[in-house]
């Protein structure tokens, strides 16, 4: 979803019903700030408040969701790419950065936790030595399935054939052969495997 272009369709559709920001707040028991906030594109409604702020504009919320009036061909062409645009914004930027910081920390763990047991100078007993290659072991396959949970809860994917975004299923996304800014996998619109280019929303 563009945050610009969406909050432009907003202020147009307001204005189209004659409201003011207050107004419109009013109606769904938000601050007057918030509308701005929407308006000037420094942010999106929240999934709650998108049926209600619809119903208010007389739109639906394929469109509010698109920034634009839609035909009936259009409306099936948005209502996927808005459908996968929202399950990729599960996550909050904040999340992203918690869940990222963890990652983090887990790797640290696991490379100091490899470090010691290289060290062949450490002097350790069996038992604690292997304690150690477990817990390494562990904390990289925990750093893994972070770094995946983020992936497939925050990355949509561009096709390059037909230019269509979508969210792959965990399956496609985990098995999917990838660098760091792209994945190939198949396009649920036009079918063909590609190398998709990957980007995080919000």
């Amino acid at each position: 979803m563009d945050q610009i272009l969406t909050g432009q369709f907003i202020k147009a559709m307001r204005k189209e019903k004659g409201l003011t920001q207050r107004e419109l707040a009013e109606r769904l028991n938000i601050s007057e700030k918030t509308v701005s906030k929407w308006e000037t594109g420094k942010g999106l409604p929240d999934v709650g408040l998108m049926l209600p702020l619809s119903k208010v504009l007389g739109i639906s919320v394929n469109e509010l969701l698109s920034g634009q009036r839609l035909d009936e061909k259009q409306y099936i062409e948005k209502a996927e790419e808005n459908l996968a645009a929202l399950t990729a914004d599960k996550c909050s930027p904040k999340q992203k950065s918690i869940t990222c910081l963890i990652s983090l920390i887990l790797t640290i763990i696991s490379c100091l936790g490899l470090a010691v047991i290289c060290a062949g100078y450490a002097t350790v007993d069996v038992w604690l030595r292997i304690t150690l290659v477990v817990c390494a072991m562990l904390s990289m396959v925990a750093n893994v399935a972070v770094i995946l949970i983020v992936g497939i809860s925050s990355e949509i994917f561009e096709c390059p054939e037909c230019g269509t975004k979508f969210a792959p299923t965990p399956s496609a996304y985990i098995m999917g052969a990838h660098t760091m800014t792209k994945r190939r996998l198949k396009c649920p619109h036009c079918g063909k495997k590609s190398w998709c280019r990957s980007f995080w929303r919000r």
